[in-house]
């Protein structure tokens, strides 16, 4: 009987253990706490903190002058749930906030202090790696101003149908290192809006931004954007009301700010758009050497630093190569080689860029091959495969997919397959029927 009780204990100990566990395994639920902070003037501002289970980075967002914090809804909660501790903040004379909205322009950079030494003070929050939000004309101005007093530590910026003054319009004009994303909508309630956006995002001098631009009919002009709501109507394309119409949305704020804060503090991936004028110099004759000069002073500031996306110019090379292989049919050896040897350096260029590519050892290890300059196509063909086979690295920038390698290494290894071929012709020999074994 005593065995049977002791069995028993022992059983309720370890389910008891297994309990605790498996709570620890699941998400913890955010608790957002409301806090009060105090500008230079004394003033008390409302905010709210939603924390993350463990350390991380820390984001400010702020909001648009007919909304209060709250209007950023469930995204701050999501936030902290990936990892990233947020503060949303109520302006001055706004929502639960004191003071006056007149005696904004006079207290603004305390008020924007004090929300900053807040967020990074807080245990657990990394102070060097920052992002900051807004919507509105309020709230965008909000961040550019937090990211040019912080520049040091505020990496990303996520701007919502506003505009910005000068001051900060210069400093995007300088800030190359740090990533944006831009929202706006054409029926925007507050015209010309639109505009504003387009001209903010152009001033940017990241290429490591995007645009998500929702088209459609643009709103007749009633009044500016103002705290009386009465005066315009609303469309829910102003700011944060996109939330409602654009559910995705809050999602991909979510995984903007996870990938500048986390995944690649400080970086996101080079857009095509952004890149325009590097991709269409790339074509223009010693483009290739200016551009291959502009990413080694872009690198030799950060070391990371991607100046157009992998893909667009695997499509460059491959156009060229391609209009070679048109030329050598037509009997235009001369212009083929031209061609070809454009190509080449092409691929050079894009594996500089992105050395841990497999896919941009191939494409060279193929234009070689075409260019009959077998022992470099061996070289960079067996490094891919090497690559491909060791997993240590996406297979690209843009694609890791178990089809994309099959592919990939299917090309690599018929390569492979054509230099022996040839090797074994020349030789007298029978090609390795094992290579790709």
């Amino acid at each position: 009987m005593k065995l049977v009780r002791n069995w028993l204990v022992l059983a309720v100990f370890i389910f008891a253990v297994s309990a605790n566990a498996a709570r620890g395994q699941q998400p913890q639920p955010v608790v957002p706490h409301k806090v009060d902070l105090k500008s230079t003037d004394g003033t008390l501002l409302k905010a709210t903190f939603f924390p993350t289970a463990k350390p991380g980075p820390g984001v400010l967002l702020f909001h648009q002058s007919n909304r209060t914090r709250t209007s950023w809804d469930d995204v701050p909660r999501q936030l902290a749930a990936a990892g990233v501790n947020t503060l949303t903040i109520d302006e001055r004379g706004y929502g639960e906030s004191g003071g006056k909205k007149e005696a904004r322009e006079r207290y603004h950079d305390g008020d924007l202090d004090a929300a900053f030494e807040y967020l990074v003070s807080q245990p657990g929050v990394q102070r060097d790696v920052i992002g900051a939000g807004g919507a509105g004309w309020l709230g965008v101005d909000d961040s550019v101003e937090t990211a040019r007093r912080h520049s040091a530590e505020v990496k990303s910026l996520v701007l919502m149908s506003g505009e910005t003054l000068l001051p900060q319009l210069r400093f995007l004009l300088q800030a190359s290192q740090l990533p944006g994303l831009f929202v706006v909508s054409d029926d925007d309630e507050y015209p010309p809006t639109v505009e504003a956006m387009e001209w903010l995002y152009d001033c940017s001098a990241s290429p490591q931004k995007q645009f998500i631009h929702y088209t459609g009919p643009k709103a007749p002009w009633l009044w500016y954007e103002t705290s009386d709501v009465g005066k315009v109507p609303a469309t829910g394309s102003h700011g944060t009301d996109l939330f409602k119409r654009h559910p995705e949305l809050p999602a991909t704020i979510v995984d903007w700010f996870v990938t500048t804060l986390i995944r690649t503090p400080g970086h996101a991936p080079a857009d095509a758009v952004a890149s325009a004028a590097i991709l269409n110099q790339i074509e223009l004759p010693g483009g290739v050497p200016r551009v291959t000069q502009q990413l080694m002073e872009a690198r030799h500031k950060d070391p990371k630093m991607r100046l157009w996306p992998e893909v667009n110019v695997d499509i460059i090379g491959e156009d060229h190569m391609r209009e070679a292989d048109a030329e050598k049919k037509a009997g235009h050896l001369r212009e083929a080689e031209t061609e070809m040897k454009v190509g080449i350096d092409i691929f050079k260029l894009n594996l500089l860029a992105y050395p841990d590519s497999a896919d941009a050892h191939y494409n060279l290890a193929d234009a070689y091959l075409q260019a009959g300059e077998k022992a470099l196509a061996r070289q960079y063909a067996e490094k891919a495969l090497a690559m491909i086979d060791s997993h240590a690295a996406p297979l690209s920038s843009w694609s890791d997919t178990e089809q994309r390698r099959a592919e990939i290494r299917s090309a690599v290894e018929d390569v492979l397959k054509k230099l022996d071929a040839t090797a074994a012709t020349t030789s007298g020999r029978p090609p390795d029927e094992n290579r790709s074994r």
